[in-house]
């Protein structure tokens, strides 16, 4: 057994509460532990933490334009690589015609992230409609191919070694956020039992299968999607952004942590949907700043006005190695207490690793390279 050693204390000039209530002329900063829920000290500067000059090294906060001159692929395996470590594999997939074969992911469960389009998935289980907005969590092994009615595009978040589970609700209860009653599965309908049918190339089925990152063939003279029925409780599963009903306070700035939507070994996927603003007068109504000390961090913008962030547009992904602070743009701090609307108006989709990732070689070519340098003040 061990413990943190405890001994909260107050030196100098604080607030009694964290996120609030900051003494005039102050900018907080929080230092933290386990992703915030380990033990944390609240900093109180004199001026803004990201006031920087300059950033040179590897540990520079980064963003991308992941959608920027995205070439149409044949298969998830051929989508671009975004970034990576030893526990998962991001990629961005744009899918502008009928998957003329299968795949398998033999290295961990695959999360899709529908960012834009719609279509068919079809998997052993049966059959999806999928639109802009559906996460998907096919576990490891599934077979599956995709059918769009519009292109589609999707961020696809890798479990490796491991799998997609729910985060533990505690005392909000396992219906908060989103009720597991709106978790759609597969069905055996007309759409899955009519493409059973449909002939492969050359009157053959093939399924890419990746294992430690090598790709395999399998060949069948018929379409192995061909299950009459299934039962058990393992299954791929679609949600929906709207069906996201965040925690929220209206005295007090939750930390991201609170919006955690799936959880797998050594990283968690967060979901970022609209929400009233904090109405209490002295509570922060932006993000705080603070170290992210533990954890490397990822924000894919799906939708919508990131209010916390100067010129992000959908399809962007920004990246903040473990290592330094973060937080607000300069324009948002200046409304860090009174806001202009009642409420957010942005989807986006977080992923936090405890390990470092890696950006994919030939990412520079759709990078924003000042974004560095965003949080200097005009």
């Amino acid at each position: 057994m061990r413990r943190y050693i405890p001994f909260p204390r107050t030196e100098g000039t604080a607030s009694r509460q964290a996120h609030a209530d900051l003494p005039p002329g102050t900018y907080e900063r929080e230092i933290g532990k386990e992703g915030f829920f380990g033990p944390a000290t609240h900093m109180y500067h004199r001026h803004p933490p990201t006031g920087w000059l300059g950033w040179e090294g590897p540990l520079r906060p980064r963003a991308f334009d992941l959608v920027r001159d995205l070439p149409a692929a044949a298969g998830p395996w051929q989508a671009r690589p975004v970034l990576s470590n030893a526990h998962t594999a991001l990629r961005i997939w744009q899918c502008d015609t009928a998957m003329d074969h299968l795949v398998r992911n033999g290295d961990g469960d695959e999360l899709v992230f529908v960012h834009q389009g719609a279509g068919d998935l079809f998997c052993d289980y049966g059959h999806l409609a999928v639109e802009a907005g559906d996460y998907v969590v096919l576990p490891r092994g599934t077979m599956w191919r995709l059918v769009p009615h519009r292109p589609v595009t999707a961020l696809l978040i890798e479990a490796t070694g491991s799998t997609y589970q729910l985060p533990d609700r505690g005392m909000v209860g396992p219906h908060a956020v989103f009720d597991p009653a709106v978790l759609d599965t597969p069905a055996i309908d007309d759409a899955f039992l009519a493409q059973q049918d449909h002939a492969g190339p050359d009157g053959v089925w093939r399924v890419a299968v990746k294992r430690g990152g090598r790709l395999s063939t399998v060949s069948y003279p018929f379409n192995p999607l061909d299950a009459v029925g299934w039962k058990g409780d393992l299954a791929p599963v679609r949600l929906n952004v709207r069906d996201i009903r965040p925690l929220m306070s209206h005295r007090y700035h939750l930390p991201p942590s609170a919006h955690t939507t799936f959880v797998a070994d050594r990283f968690v996927v967060c979901t970022f949907t609209p929400r009233p603003f904090e109405t209490d007068e002295g509570a922060l109504k932006v993000p705080f700043f603070h170290n992210n000390d533990d954890y490397d961090e990822v924000l894919f913008y799906h939708a919508g006005d990131f209010f916390s962030r100067d010129n992000i547009k959908a399809g962007m992904l920004t990246f903040h190695p473990c290592g330094f602070t973060h937080g607000p743009h300069p324009k948002a701090l200046a409304r860090a207490f009174r806001q202009s609307k009642e409420a957010t108006d942005e989807y986006a989709v977080m992923l936090d690793t405890r390990d470092a990732l890696e950006v994919a070689p030939g990412l520079e070519a759709v990078e924003l390279a000042a974004y560095a340098e965003s949080w200097r003040t005009p």
